[in-house]
């Protein structure tokens, strides 16, 4: 009998049998990663209490590092340089020397082949946090961020978007810990829970919009030119979950023609999200159209399967009092935040910005 290889029945055997495959190597890379880890969490430590027990100084890395790559010629990551991290990375999870000298006392009263007083699975490290990402990202965390509550905050980020080490790095360097979840809403009003906390954290106070290049005195409509023309760094600082779907997304009501700024669906939420932007401070008047635009999606386009839809208003400054005014008596979830450029481009400079049809080329289509 011959294989049936171009039937529905053997692709979908075949595919399965591909899934189960990359889940294993998936699986085989987080236990190898996490092996590592703990044996540089076992190393640093060890190194640590034994400086600390027999006075030994930094000199004796260098002698640590020579027999340790000469015993094990075909592993990595016995450099001094590397020796140095792991005991940086230690300390700063540990949180404390108590730790290690303790462990120094036990190691003067032990046998070296015994465990060390710091248990591996008792500690922060433990927790199969840190270890579900990998060492550069770890050295990424250690090297830029001083308190644990925001490294953990990273680490879970990591974890949860599988950042690469770049993205890691742009949003330490763009202060995201200090920025999520810091927007004025009147969520835990106009959502259930959970779904208000969920929502508060997909927005930042301010945004960072560094990556545009635009005139100190810009308006609206170059304010979203620039955006849609850098729409992958946009969605970056956005966060995970967004979905762009359109500009000047139009809505008719009543007979009459709306254009909404910006218009996305969020997976995670699994809502519309209606932003409204502002090259200017924010005007109480503002929540009252974004508010019009919020029930008109609901009413057009959401269906019993999305959550109320969320409108975010993005403007240049904001006073904290007015905006808690303007959106007490508010009835739709909305949030405003500020959004800063730090580095204005020049008007001589200024390049030509694309057309609208160059945009909605670039991006796969024009409104619908």
């Amino acid at each position: 009998m011959n294989t049936p290889l171009n039937t529905t029945e053997y692709r979908e055997f075949i595919k399965e049998l591909k899934n189960r495959i990359q889940s294993a190597q998936l699986k085989a890379a987080v236990s190898v990663n996490q092996t590592m880890l703990q044996l540089y969490w076992d190393l640093a430590e060890r190194i640590i209490a034994r400086q600390q027990a027999s006075a030994w100084g930094d000199g004796i890395l260098g002698q640590i590092s020579r027999d340790l790559q000469s015993e094990f010629p075909d592993m990595k990551g016995f450099s001094v340089r590397n020796l140095k991290y792991m005991r940086q990375w230690y300390r700063f999870w540990s949180g404390t020397n108590a730790i290690a000298k303790q462990a120094a006392t036990q190691l003067n009263q032990s046998a070296i082949g015994q465990q060390p007083v710091a248990q591996f699975e008792n500690s922060l490290f433990g927790q199969q946090l840190v270890a579900q990402i990998p060492w550069s990202h770890n050295l990424v965390i250690i090297s830029k961020i001083k308190e644990q509550d925001e490294a953990l905050f990273y680490v879970q980020q990591t974890i949860q978007n599988n950042w690469s080490r770049a993205v890691l790095t742009h949003h330490i360097e763009s202060r995201l810990y200090q920025r999520e979840g810091k927007a004025i809403t009147n969520f835990k009003a106009t959502l259930p829970a959970p779904q208000s906390d969920l929502a508060q954290q997909i927005l930042k106070d301010p945004y960072n919009f560094d990556f545009l290049l635009l005139r100190k005195k810009h308006d609206e409509k170059e304010l979203e030119d620039a955006l849609i023309e850098h729409v992958t760094r946009f969605l970056l600082e956005f966060g995970a979950g967004f979905s762009y779907i359109g500009r000047q997304y139009k809505l008719v009501v009543g007979g009459d023609d709306y254009y909404i700024d910006l218009l996305f669906y969020h997976t995670r939420l699994h809502c519309f999200v209606v932003i409204e932007l502002k090259a200017v401070k924010f005007k109480p008047e503002f929540a009252g159209k974004l508010n019009f635009y919020v029930s008109a999606v609901d009413g057009i386009l959401k269906t019993e399967q999305d959550n109320p839809t969320i409108g975010i208003i993005i403007c240049k400054s904001k006073n904290d009092v007015v905006v808690e005014y303007a959106l007490k008596d508010i009835h739709k979830p909305i949030g405003v935040s500020e959004y800063m450029i730090t580095k204005n481009l020049p008007a001589e400079y200024q390049s030509s910005l694309p057309s609208i049809e160059q945009i909605e080329a670039e991006l796969g289509g024009g409104d619908e």
